[in-house]
Protein backbone atom coordinates (compact mmCIF):
# COMPACT_ATOMS: atom_id res chain seq x y z
CA UNK A 1 0.00 0.00 0.00
CA UNK A 2 1.44 3.42 -0.91
CA UNK A 3 2.64 5.21 2.21
CA UNK A 4 2.69 8.98 2.54
CA UNK A 5 6.23 10.14 3.30
CA UNK A 6 5.45 13.86 3.43
CA UNK A 7 2.28 15.64 2.31
CA UNK A 8 1.71 14.80 -1.36
CA UNK A 9 4.57 12.28 -1.70
CA UNK A 10 3.84 8.55 -1.55
CA UNK A 11 6.14 5.50 -1.75
CA UNK A 12 5.62 1.77 -2.16
CA UNK A 13 7.63 -1.29 -3.09
CA UNK A 14 6.72 -4.27 -5.24
CA UNK A 15 8.54 -7.39 -6.36
CA UNK A 16 10.20 -7.11 -9.77
CA UNK A 17 10.60 -10.63 -11.20
CA UNK A 18 13.02 -9.41 -13.86
CA UNK A 19 15.66 -8.63 -11.24
CA UNK A 20 14.41 -10.84 -8.42
CA UNK A 21 14.01 -8.11 -5.81
CA UNK A 22 11.65 -5.41 -4.64
CA UNK A 23 11.81 -1.98 -6.24
CA UNK A 24 10.50 1.43 -5.23
CA UNK A 25 7.91 3.59 -6.96
CA UNK A 26 6.54 7.00 -6.05
CA UNK A 27 3.35 8.99 -6.54
CA UNK A 28 3.55 12.80 -6.57
CA UNK A 29 0.09 14.11 -5.83
CA UNK A 30 0.51 17.78 -6.90
CA UNK A 31 1.57 16.73 -10.41
CA UNK A 32 -0.48 13.53 -10.58
CA UNK A 33 2.75 11.79 -11.61
CA UNK A 34 4.01 8.28 -10.93
CA UNK A 35 7.78 7.69 -10.97
CA UNK A 36 9.15 4.35 -12.23
CA UNK A 37 5.86 2.54 -11.65
CA UNK A 38 5.58 -1.04 -10.49
CA UNK A 39 1.98 -1.97 -9.71
CA UNK A 40 1.24 -1.95 -5.97
CA UNK A 41 0.34 -5.35 -4.62
CA UNK A 42 -3.15 -3.97 -3.88
CA UNK A 43 -3.52 -2.87 -7.54
CA UNK A 44 -3.56 0.53 -9.21
CA UNK A 45 -6.70 1.52 -7.28
CA UNK A 46 -4.44 1.84 -4.22
CA UNK A 47 -2.93 5.01 -5.67
CA UNK A 48 -4.16 7.90 -3.53
CA UNK A 49 -5.12 10.36 -6.27
CA UNK A 50 -5.48 11.13 -9.95
CA UNK A 51 -2.75 9.89 -12.28
CA UNK A 52 -1.93 12.25 -15.14
CA UNK A 53 1.47 11.02 -16.33
CA UNK A 54 4.20 8.45 -15.89
CA UNK A 55 7.78 9.68 -15.47
CA UNK A 56 10.81 7.42 -15.89
CA UNK A 57 14.19 8.14 -14.33
CA UNK A 58 15.77 5.69 -16.78
CA UNK A 59 14.93 3.63 -19.84
CA UNK A 60 15.71 0.61 -17.67
CA UNK A 61 12.69 1.38 -15.48
CA UNK A 62 9.73 0.80 -17.78
CA UNK A 63 8.46 -1.80 -15.26
CA UNK A 64 4.63 -1.56 -15.40
CA UNK A 65 4.58 1.84 -17.10
CA UNK A 66 2.67 0.64 -20.17
CA UNK A 67 0.01 -1.06 -18.05
CA UNK A 68 -0.47 2.09 -15.99
CA UNK A 69 -0.51 4.35 -19.04
CA UNK A 70 -3.09 2.18 -20.79
CA UNK A 71 -5.30 2.04 -17.70
CA UNK A 72 -5.50 5.81 -17.33
CA UNK A 73 -4.94 6.81 -20.99
CA UNK A 74 -1.91 8.88 -20.08
CA UNK A 75 1.58 9.36 -21.45
CA UNK A 76 4.82 7.66 -20.47
CA UNK A 77 7.42 10.43 -20.38
CA UNK A 78 11.18 9.95 -20.46
CA UNK A 79 14.37 11.57 -21.66
CA UNK A 80 15.58 11.16 -25.23
CA UNK A 81 18.31 8.82 -24.00
CA UNK A 82 15.75 6.71 -22.13
CA UNK A 83 13.50 6.61 -25.20
CA UNK A 84 16.48 5.43 -27.27
CA UNK A 85 17.10 2.64 -24.76
CA UNK A 86 13.43 1.61 -24.81
CA UNK A 87 13.67 1.51 -28.58
CA UNK A 88 9.99 1.56 -29.47
CA UNK A 89 8.95 -1.16 -27.02
CA UNK A 90 6.45 1.37 -25.68
CA UNK A 91 5.39 4.79 -26.90
CA UNK A 92 7.24 7.53 -25.04
CA UNK A 93 6.81 11.27 -24.94
CA UNK A 94 10.33 12.68 -24.84
CA UNK A 95 11.29 15.47 -22.49
CA UNK A 96 14.44 17.56 -22.24
CA UNK A 97 16.16 18.71 -19.07
CA UNK A 98 14.04 21.24 -17.24
CA UNK A 99 10.53 21.27 -15.81
CA UNK A 100 8.59 18.24 -17.05
CA UNK A 101 5.56 18.57 -14.76
CA UNK A 102 4.50 21.09 -12.13
CA UNK A 103 7.27 21.15 -9.55
CA UNK A 104 9.29 18.36 -11.21
CA UNK A 105 12.55 19.13 -13.00
CA UNK A 106 14.47 16.55 -15.04
CA UNK A 107 18.26 16.35 -14.71
CA UNK A 108 20.37 14.22 -17.05
CA UNK A 109 23.09 12.26 -15.18
CA UNK A 110 24.24 9.87 -17.92
CA UNK A 111 27.19 8.27 -16.12
CA UNK A 112 26.23 4.75 -15.10
CA UNK A 113 24.36 4.54 -18.40
CA UNK A 114 23.56 7.16 -21.01
CA UNK A 115 19.84 7.08 -20.15
CA UNK A 116 20.30 7.62 -16.42
CA UNK A 117 18.53 10.65 -15.03
CA UNK A 118 17.22 12.23 -11.85
CA UNK A 119 14.35 14.50 -10.88
CA UNK A 120 14.33 17.47 -8.54
CA UNK A 121 10.90 17.61 -6.93
CA UNK A 122 9.61 20.78 -5.31
CA UNK A 123 7.51 19.15 -2.59
CA UNK A 124 7.81 19.70 1.17
CA UNK A 125 11.50 20.61 1.68
CA UNK A 126 12.43 19.26 -1.75
CA UNK A 127 13.50 15.82 -2.98
CA UNK A 128 15.86 14.25 -5.49
CA UNK A 129 14.72 11.04 -7.22
CA UNK A 130 17.54 8.86 -8.54
CA UNK A 131 17.63 6.17 -11.21
CA UNK A 132 20.38 3.61 -10.54
CA UNK A 133 23.42 5.76 -9.76
CA UNK A 134 22.65 5.85 -6.06
CA UNK A 135 20.67 3.34 -4.01
CA UNK A 136 19.49 2.99 -0.43
CA UNK A 137 20.96 0.53 2.06
CA UNK A 138 18.72 0.84 5.09
CA UNK A 139 19.77 4.14 6.67
CA UNK A 140 22.79 4.44 4.38
CA UNK A 141 23.26 5.32 0.73
CA UNK A 142 25.71 3.84 -1.75
CA UNK A 143 26.57 2.82 -5.26
CA UNK A 144 25.32 -0.29 -6.99
CA UNK A 145 27.75 -3.25 -6.82
CA UNK A 146 30.89 -2.96 -8.94
CA UNK A 147 29.77 -5.83 -11.18
CA UNK A 148 26.91 -3.63 -12.40
CA UNK A 149 29.22 -0.74 -13.30
CA UNK A 150 30.85 -2.07 -16.43
CA UNK A 151 34.55 -2.54 -17.12
CA UNK A 152 35.82 0.43 -15.09
CA UNK A 153 33.78 0.80 -11.88
CA UNK A 154 36.14 3.35 -10.31
CA UNK A 155 35.83 5.67 -13.29
CA UNK A 156 32.04 5.37 -13.16
CA UNK A 157 32.06 6.17 -9.45
CA UNK A 158 34.20 9.26 -10.05
CA UNK A 159 31.77 10.42 -12.72
CA UNK A 160 28.79 9.89 -10.43
CA UNK A 161 30.46 11.79 -7.61
CA UNK A 162 31.06 14.73 -9.92
CA UNK A 163 27.49 14.66 -11.23
CA UNK A 164 25.94 14.37 -7.78
CA UNK A 165 28.02 17.24 -6.40
CA UNK A 166 26.12 19.47 -8.77
CA UNK A 167 22.87 18.40 -7.13
CA UNK A 168 24.01 19.93 -3.85
CA UNK A 169 23.27 23.36 -5.33
CA UNK A 170 19.55 22.51 -5.31
CA UNK A 171 17.09 22.79 -2.43
CA UNK A 172 16.15 19.35 -1.08
CA UNK A 173 16.03 17.34 2.12
CA UNK A 174 14.78 13.96 0.87
CA UNK A 175 16.36 11.27 -1.33
CA UNK A 176 14.15 8.94 -3.37
CA UNK A 177 15.69 5.77 -4.75
CA UNK A 178 14.40 3.38 -7.40
CA UNK A 179 16.22 0.65 -5.46
CA UNK A 180 16.12 0.87 -1.69
CA UNK A 181 14.25 2.84 0.92
CA UNK A 182 13.99 6.63 0.62
CA UNK A 183 15.74 8.98 3.02
CA UNK A 184 13.18 11.39 4.43
CA UNK A 185 14.80 14.30 6.21
CA UNK A 186 18.53 14.91 6.28
CA UNK A 187 18.97 13.73 2.70
CA UNK A 188 21.14 16.62 1.58
CA UNK A 189 23.38 16.17 4.61
CA UNK A 190 23.66 12.44 3.87
CA UNK A 191 24.49 13.04 0.22
CA UNK A 192 27.07 15.71 1.06
CA UNK A 193 28.77 13.38 3.57
CA UNK A 194 28.73 10.48 1.11
CA UNK A 195 30.38 12.60 -1.58
CA UNK A 196 32.88 14.14 0.84
CA UNK A 197 34.17 10.66 1.66
CA UNK A 198 34.95 10.16 -2.03
CA UNK A 199 37.02 13.24 -2.88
Amino acid sequence: MPKQLVPGLYHWTAFHPGIGSRVSSYYLEPAGAVLDPKCPEEGWDALPGDVRQVLLTSGHHTRDALELADRFSIAVCASRQAADHIGGAIDVEVFADGEVAPGITAIHIGVLSDDEGAFHIAIDDGAIAFADGLIGHGDEIGFVPDELMGDDPESVKQGLVQAFRGLLELDFDHLLFAHGDPVIGGGKTSLRAFLADRQ
